[in-house]
């Protein structure tokens, strides 16, 4: 993860130019806080520099908490949306002593080996208030995969569909979406699951 928080840092300025600004995961983003309160808490874990989606929140008045391990991309965050909370940390060992009403982990969770994502279930359940949301991105199936980030390999990771249902349930959520490799979002495979 070091070595991922690193490659970010470093070129948070290139990402942050190349990231799409389209909101093809509105669709998600619209479920996830649909029926919040105006000014309800939402976590970005993984937050990057904040564009699109902590500015599609931040548009719809909620209130964020972004957290990222780069420092740079924290720093972005700072300027462009001075009226939220940015933290610099690793979100395997956070513990900010506070629930939100609902938290997403969009193309970030995925960096983390097997046994990592298995633990940060705790973290998720630890963090998110009753009836709160819990969003994230995976693989489609159990395996690792590793990409390029500006010539550089970038490391992902997956479990397998049936663990991520057996972790959630365990954690206490229940799972209202899951969608394996949406074409009308780049790809993505989703989940979206409810604090009982």
């Amino acid at each position: 993860m070091t070595d991922i928080s690193n490659l970010y840092d470093r070129y948070a300025a290139e990402f942050d130019r190349l990231r799409s600004r389209a909101l093809f995961e509105e669709r998600y983003l619209r479920c996830l806080v649909e029926g919040l309160d105006a000014r309800a808490g939402i976590l970005d874990l993984g937050c990057g520099t904040g564009e699109p989606i902590a500015r599609y929140f931040a548009n719809r008045g909620f209130a964020i908490t972004g957290v990222d391990s780069a420092p740079a991309m924290i720093a972005l965050c700072r300027h462009r949306f001075p009226g939220h909370t940015w933290v610099e940390a690793d979100m395997r060992s956070l513990d900010l002593g506070r629930r939100f009403e609902a938290i997403i982990a969009w193309d970030s969770f995925f960096h983390l080996p097997h046994d990592e994502q298995r633990l940060m279930f705790a973290v998720f359940s630890g963090h998110v208030a009753t009836g709160g949301r819990l969003l994230f991105t995976s693989g489609p199936d159990y395996g690792e995969a590793i990409g390029e980030f500006f010539g550089h390999p970038l490391y992902h990771a997956s479990l397998s569909p049936q663990e991520y249902e057996a972790l959630l349930a365990d954690a206490g959520f229940s799972v209202t979406l899951h969608r394996v490799e949406d074409p009308d979002c780049g790809g993505h495979t989703v989940w979206l699951a409810f604090k009982q």
